[in-house]
């Protein structure tokens, strides 16, 4: 027998299950079907080595709207995160900088490099946080769909008012964050190269880019809209690894009914007379809906899970260049004592922040130039979190538990070179690269946890490893993403959306795609259903 719901989400990761959540609320009968054994994605807790457990992708948390927080009363089913004391530390051959900690102990720092930088301090954060408010204000509400018609015109209308109604100043660099590239953008405002390296770094996460790439300002923009208990701009531990958000989760929209069938493969989209009727999976089993929302990147979705005569040429030529590949190589390392860095060996808190491996705007560059001509940086951009050393949980007493997290490496490699064949020489040479800093941190290694970008593809599904479902440049953002006229999660064909980080806002846990398109379902379904759950 045929099984019937009201709505279908294909992908069990956070976005998804904050879908499920807004649709559940509204009485829609959902089931979720899932590739993999677990829930949540790519914000998924696992133990990797007996007794050591880590945060297997997705690894630290800022970005997660507070809205979506409090409407899935998540801290009710153990959602805490605990702020970093810092944001960052990063050695450096002849001394350490560190980033965060408040205004003034920030400028002190930084006047160790340059007075200049110091004074420039509190206008740069200004700058940066008028446009991040920009951002947090379009975030949970879905772009204006160009051809759209009236309405189209008027959402374009009200969400540029928040744009217009910025001083001229605010609006300069709104145009700087967006166009410039890291470098272009940095040097306008200091001049010591760890200063530069210190806020440079956000632009190239998850970004195969250099940060002389233009646009790659944005990206760094993108990294400093969140928050984390109330505090902007912050990034913290959630207390179990990233999968406790989404077990939470899991448990939310379960007792609201939500089925949630894992191990459960799509084959096809099923289309009747050009509009979506529900999945085929794997196993045979079809499956009936009038609606289908994926949380699975548009590489994926359109060339993979639609037959191509059911799209519309010029539409699947667009997702076809559509860009995906992020440069991430991903490692989890079990160890049995804290890394000891030769500029500060003792523990303290910048073990307790992000510990980042590129100390100049020029060593991110010959990492993606290196990347771009043999596949891999020769000297790769680390970040490097030890989160046990708050979350006794994750590591037997005397162990820790370390993310690495590290560009630039090719989505394919150049020379018909395999991922298979290289990924653990490639793991050596990174633990070699924190090697450099703290000595006797390979002996330290226990055992490690690999993703390469081709596993990043074959577990999670992230087309090309790439962490944010594409590329987040500027033809591929907002109303533009992932296509123009398709940027307000609706897709070509009728009944099927868009929910996951391919669409507006773009990458990172923040549960925006999936609430902005449940509103956009609900809204096509009832304007009553519409104000009554947002």
């Amino acid at each position: 027998m045929t099984a019937r719901y009201d709505a279908i989400i294909v992908g069990a990761g956070h976005n998804g299950l904050v879908c499920a959540f807004y649709l559940a609320r509204a009485g829609l009968r959902v089931r979720i079907v899932e590739r993999r054994d677990v829930v949540g994605g790519a914000a998924v807790t696992e133990e990797f080595h007996h007794g050591f457990r880590n945060s297997a992708a997705s690894y630290t948390v800022s970005l997660l709207q507070p809205k979506v927080i409090a409407d899935m009363r998540l801290a009710d089913h153990g959602y805490r995160v605990i702020e970093r004391p810092i944001s960052n530390f990063l050695p450096l051959d002849d001394g350490y900088l560190k980033l965060g900690g408040g205004l003034a102990r920030t400028q002190a720092e930084f006047a160790r490099f340059s007075m200049k930088d110091a004074a420039a301090l509190p206008a740069y954060y200004d700058a940066l946080e008028g446009v991040a408010d920009v951002l947090r204000s379009l975030a949970l509400r879905a772009p204006p769909n160009v051809g759209g018609g009236l309405r189209a015109l008027i959402e374009a209308a009200r969400q540029g008012r928040g744009i217009a109604s910025l001083p001229i100043e605010r609006q300069r660099d709104l145009l700087d964050l967006f166009a410039k590239s890291a470098r272009t953008f940095l040097d306008g405002w200091f001049e010591s190269d760890p200063v530069k390296a210190a806020f440079g770094f956000d632009a190239v996460v998850g970004n195969f880019a250099s940060p002389d790439t233009p646009g790659s300002a944005y990206v760094l923009l993108h990294h400093v809209f969140g928050e984390v208990n109330g505090n902007k701009g912050a990034w913290g531990h959630i207390v179990g690894g990233m999968g406790a958000i989404t077990q939470a989760m899991a448990n939310v929209v379960r007792a609201m009914g939500v089925e949630i069938s894992l191990e459960a493969p799509v084959s096809r989209l099923l289309i009747d007379g050009g509009r979506v009727a529900g999945v085929r999976l794997e196993s045979g089993e079809e499956i009936v809906a009038p609606l289908v929302a994926a949380n699975v990147g548009p590489k994926l979705l359109y060339e993979r899970l639609v037959d191509p005569a059911d799209l519309d040429k010029d539409f699947l030529r667009r997702i076809r260049s559509f860009q995906a590949g992020s440069g991430t190589f991903r490692m989890n390392v079990a160890l049995s004592e804290l890394p000891r860095f030769s500029v500060l060996p003792e523990p303290g808190e910048h073990h307790r922040s992000g510990i980042v491996i590129a100390p100049s705007l020029d060593y991110m560059d010959r990492a993606y130039l290196d990347a771009k001509r043999l596949g891999l940086a020769r000297e790769p951009i680390v970040e490097m979190l030890i989160p046990s050393t708050i979350d006794h949980s994750l590591a037997p007493p005397g162990g820790h538990v370390a993310s690495l997290f590290c560009q630039q490496f090719a989505p394919v490699l150049p020379d018909g070179r395999s991922w298979d064949d290289e990924r653990e020489a490639t793991a050596d040479l990174i633990l070699d690269t924190v090697e450099r800093h703290a000595p006797g941190f390979r002996a330290s290694v226990i055992a490690r946890q690999i993703h390469s970008p081709l596993d990043l593809e074959r577990k999670f599904g992230l087309v090309g490893g790439d962490i944010f479902h594409g590329a987040m440049s500027l033809d591929q953002l907002w109303s533009a993403r992932p296509v123009l006229g398709h940027g307000a999660y609706r897709g070509p064909i009728k009944g099927l959306y868009m929910c996951g980080a391919g669409t507006h806002p773009g990458g990172g846990v923040t549960g925006a795609p999936g609430h902005n398109a449940a509103h956009e379902i609900l809204r096509d379904r009832s304007v009553l259903g519409w104000w009554r759950i947002f």
